[in-house]
């Protein structure tokens, strides 16, 4: 069988059953309910910081109000950056390199913050759609651009995680199939191409991380907007 590049973004099954839930919910099990002989142990140390880090990180820009959303980021962000870096890991599936899943994250979290900014405070929220001191001739089409950029904002938040991943999972396929291909015919470029694939490796472990930050942090500030 002939495999191109984009079956490794195929959602694998098992007897006719996607497979995309149990990757999705495998990330759990690195998180363990706390217990007795967990309190002082180094692993949940860590994680405690690191969630403190990521929870001090995203509520910096939100006022008090916006804290309620403390655990609904927090969650998001450590399910995206456990997928993420495990779709890295050979022979797995990275849910979100499908735009379907991204999507089916970005938008009701997204319509949950406009909503609750309509529900709050209608007046401002219908005010960013017209910025102050506009021309009276320009209100139209400034309200238009203004309710489109307003709409694109979920596509944009699963399109951008969906590209980055997608562009590093084909580069580190690309570069290590012309490594092997390389390898009998110039032993020297094939090394030599190794030792860039594990440099674009850390750099995607990197992307990883960043992408699932920047997906909640724009999030919290659309939530700014509304509260």
């Amino acid at each position: 069988m002939n495999l191109s590049f984009f079956d490794q973004f195929m959602s694998p099954s098992f007897l006719g059953l996607p497979l995309i839930l149990l990757a999705m919910l495998f990330p759990t099990l690195l998180f363990p309910s706390p217990y007795n002989r967990l309190i002082t142990n180094r692993l949940s140390t860590l994680q405690l910081w690191l969630l403190h880090l990521i929870t001090k990180q995203l509520l910096a820009p939100l006022n008090k109000k916006g804290h309620k959303w403390a655990l609904i980021l927090t969650s998001l962000m450590i399910m995206l950056l456990a997928i993420n870096l495990l779709g890295l890991l050979p022979y797995t599936f990275t849910p979100t390199t499908q735009l379907s899943m991204n999507m089916a994250l970005a938008f009701p979290l997204w319509l949950a913050t406009l909503l609750t900014g309509l529900r709050n405070q209608p007046s401002a929220s219908l005010g960013h759609l017209l910025p102050e001191g506009t021309p009276t001739p320009l209100v139209p089409a400034l309200i238009l651009i203004e309710t489109i950029s307003l709409l694109i904002r979920p596509l944009a938040l699963g399109v951008r995680l969906t590209a980055n991943l997608t562009a590093g999972h084909l580069l580190i396929q690309l570069i290590s199939t012309a490594a092997i291909t390389l390898l009998p015919i110039m032993p020297t470029i094939s090394i030599l191409t190794t030792l860039i694939l594990l440099l674009l490796t850390m750099l995607e472990v990197a992307v990883a991380m960043i992408q699932a930050y920047v997906f909640v942090l724009l999030l919290s500030l659309y939530l700014q907007e509304n509260i």
